[in-house]
């Protein structure tokens, strides 16, 4: 081997050994920065949600603001509504009782039957009352006979007193006579036509022409005179023909409420359809324990579609003026020093604002003045809310 070829073997050895050494640091660099990569991965994965769940807590704690939710004014459009309850009832309704004593001997009606003026609907017989009358029959041909007697007797005396053969005083003696025979004759007159009344109330006839709405006897039944205590009534007849309702009116809408008025009535056992009322008179006066004003309504009824007793809900629409604001009912407090509704500023903040109301349409009130249409107003506001209080607002879910 030369001196040549040993110095190119050496030379490559020295090579060889640098790169490899070269090579194995770069392989341990690697492995160690991929460890730590992998290190910090496993930390912050472990680390990151308590951190967040540590957020949330110091924000919960560190933010105790009252959370309340807002509603937004509304402009009126076209006419305001007004709902109010009542109830239906028989343009006319009798009970209708005994005027004489005795025993039902037929009812000819039942309940739901249909009469006029004038049918009968029960007998009932009458033996005592029916004696009576014969006795006050007696009684009068009696009296009759009496006052015959003394009207002869008086003509006989007249010629006496002319021929003078009586006196004056006898004469008048017998005409008194006659005065009292002849009263006598009336009162028993008189008690015969009160005992034939009384027995012609052995039929039992409807007043009106309805529908009946109860029935309290049966055959055999005793019956006695009168219209309460133990007296119960024989029949309820009802006109149902047309129907009167009866709503109590607020004391902001009693001056918009007048006779010939229409108004809506709506049932809820009859959803799709609306019946038209008339206001036909109002009280005229408010009930001063409820600031309210009594009115009647009426709602035609012939085909019979509608019950007395049914609750109903009466709708009235009024003019509205477009520059008044409708807020929720539950929107406003009324105080001792005048209505107000609590407001949030841009600042999250409450506001308090006196208002002047107009009228109350029953889910939604007027404000005439005192409130911008931009402000939101806190729904159901709590007693603990006062202004300058700071607080979370979020707006009321909408009903469906």
């Amino acid at each position: 081997m030369t001196t040549t070829d040993h110095e190119y073997i050496e030379t490559f050895k020295a090579n060889f050994g640098s790169s490899a050494r070269r090579i194995r640091l770069g392989l341990s660099g690697r492995a160690v920065l991929g460890t730590l990569v992998v290190l910090a991965a496993l930390f912050l994965v472990g680390m990151l949600p308590r951190w967040r769940a540590n957020a949330a807590l110091t924000s919960a704690v560190r933010d105790q603001r009252p959370t309340v939710s807002v509603v937004k004014t509304q402009r009126p459009d076209g006419a305001a509504n007004l709902v109010l309850p009542g109830s239906t009832q028989a343009i006319q309704e009798a009970a209708i009782y005994a005027r004489t004593n005795g025993y039902v001997s037929k009812w000819y009606t039942d309940i739901g039957a249909k009469v006029t003026a004038g049918d009968l609907l029960a007998e009932i017989e009458t033996p005592e009352t029916d004696q009576e009358l014969n006795q006050a029959r007696a009684a009068a041909l009696q009296a009759s006979a009496n006052s015959e007697l003394a009207q002869a007797t008086l003509t006989r005396w007249q010629e006496l007193v002319d021929k003078k053969v009586v006196s004056a005083q006898e004469f008048d003696e017998k005409k008194s006579a006659l005065d009292a025979r002849r009263a006598d004759l009336t009162a028993a007159q008189a008690n015969v036509a009160r005992l034939e009344k009384l027995q012609g109330f052995q039929k039992v006839v409807a007043p009106f022409s309805g529908i009946v709405t109860a029935r309290n006897i049966d055959n055999g039944s005793l019956v006695s005179a009168g219209n309460g205590g133990q007296s119960a009534a024989l029949f309820h007849v009802a006109q149902t023909d047309t129907l009167r309702i009866y709503v109590t009116v607020p004391q902001t809408n009693a001056r918009s409420v007048a006779p010939g008025q229409s108004a809506a009535v709506s049932f809820r056992e009859i959803p799709d359809k609306t019946f038209d009322a008339k206001v036909v008179r109002t009280a005229g006066s408010l009930d001063p324990a409820s600031r309210t004003l009594l009115t009647e309504l009426q709602v035609a009824n012939s085909d019979g579609q509608l019950f007395p007793g049914m609750y109903a809900e009466i709708k009235f629409a009024f003019p509205q003026d477009g520059r008044t604001l409708l807020v929720p009912g539950n929107a406003v407090m009324v105080q001792s020093d005048g209505p107000k509704v609590l407001t949030v500023d841009a600042k999250q903040i409450i506001r308090t604002r006196a208002v002047k109301l107009g009228h109350d349409l029953g889910d939604k009130v007027e404000i005439l003045s005192g409130l911008d249409p931009t402000e939101p107003l806190v729904a159901n506001p709590s007693g603990s809310l006062r202004d300058g209080v700071e607080v979370k607002a979020q707006a009321q879910p909408s009903k469906p």
